[in-house]
C-alpha cells in the first residue's frame, strides 16, 4: 500500500475544482480488506478495533432512485492505518455486534457526513453515540471550504479517489472486488485526511 503524500499538492487550497482533482494521481486503499460475514468472527474484529485509539469508518447503503423507496444500511466500513474491516450487517450480526465501538469515546471515528450515517443506523438500533467526528470539523480550521471526501482528499492528501461504485447496489450478498477496496478506501482515506490534518494543523499551515 502506498502512502498519500501531499508533495502532488505543493499548496493547501481552500477549495479544489474538478481540474485539480482530475489533475492528481489515482490512489486507493491497497492493503488487507477483512470482510465479516459471521457474527463471531465479527466480535472478535470488535475486540481489536476497540485498541485503537482513532478510526476510519463510513457506511454504504444501496441507493434509493424512486420516491418513497428507503433500504437499510448494508455494510459498515471501520479502517485502522493498514487494516480494513467491512462488515456486511445482514449477516454478522447487524448493528448490535458493532454497539461496543459505536458507544465507546475511544477510538474516535472519523468520517464526512458523520450525523448522517449515525442516524441511518439508529434508525436500525438505538444506541448511546460516542466518540464520532465530523471530518470537516478538523479541516474547516486549516482554512478548506470544500467539504467532501474527494476534494479533502485532494486538498489534504494530493491524491484523487475514485468515485465509481457510489450507487452500486450495497445490499447484494456477495460484493464486488471494486465495490470492497471503494469501500474500503473511504474509511481509510478518512483516516489519513483526519491525521494530516492535526499535523497541518500542529504546524500552523493554514490554507491560501
Amino acid at each position: 500500500m502506498i502512502p498519500p503524500e501531499r508533495s502532488h499538492a505543493p499548496k493547501l487550497r481552500r477549495s479544489a475544482d474538478k481540474q485539480f482533482v482530475e489533475s492528481l494521481p489515482l490512489l486507493g486503499y491497497g492493503g488487507k480488506i477483512i470482510l465479516l460475514r459471521d457474527r463471531v468472527e465479527a466480535e472478535k474484529a470488535v475486540e481489536k478495533l476497540l485498541r485503537e485509539e482513532v478510526l476510519g469508518f463510513d457506511t454504504e447503503t444501496r441507493p434509493a432512485f424512486h420516491r418513497g423507496q428507503h433500504y437499510d444500511t448494508a455494510i459498515v466500513q471501520l479502517s485502522t492505518a493498514d487494516l480494513a474491516y467491512i462488515f456486511q450487517l445482514k449477516y454478522c450480526g447487524g448493528v448490535d455486534v458493532l454497539l461496543p465501538i459505536f458507544e465507546a469515546k475511544s477510538p474516535l471515528k472519523v468520517c464526512i457526513g458523520v450525523a448522517d450515517d449515525v442516524k441511518r443506523l439508529m434508525e436500525i438500533r438505538k444506541f448511546s453515540q460516542s466518540g464520532f467526528v465530523e471530518l470537516t470539523d478538523v479541516t474547516k480550521p486549516l482554512g478548506i471550504v470544500d467539504g467532501s471526501l474527494r476534494k479533502l482528499s485532494a486538498i489534504v492528501l494530493g491524491i484523487r479517489i475514485s468515485k465509481r461504485e457510489q450507487t452500486s447496489n450495497w445490499a447484494k450478498e456477495v460484493l464486488t472486488d471494486s465495490q470492497l477496496r471503494y469501500a474500503a478506501t473511504d474509511a481509510w482515506v478518512s483516516l489519513r485526511i483526519y491525521e494530516e490534518a492535526l499535523r497541518l494543523g500542529a504546524e500552523g499551515i493554514q490554507a491560501e
